[in-house]
């Protein structure tokens, strides 16, 4: 559906699993374009506790209650 044949992260297939965009993930995390682009397609980032923990937010605000291990490799 989304991702347009890029590789992807485990949370950048997960967003595109459950039909989330990034841009709804920034918008609801209130994190930068930049920052959802490197936690969607690049392998080497790894990201701050805060943000995990606003993107956790985020997804529970978007309805899907599930644990981080689900989309990311914790």
């Amino acid at each position: 559906m989304f991702g347009l044949g890029k590789r992807r992260t485990k949370f950048g297939r997960w967003l595109d699993h459950e039909g989330i965009t990034q841009l709804e993930i920034e918008k609801k995390a209130k994190l930068g374009r930049a920052t959802i682009s490197r936690l969607c397609n690049d392998f080497e980032y790894a990201p701050k506790f805060e943000t995990v923990q606003k993107v956790k937010r985020a997804i529970k605000a978007l309805g899907h209650n599930v644990p981080p291990d689900d989309y990311f490799n914790m």
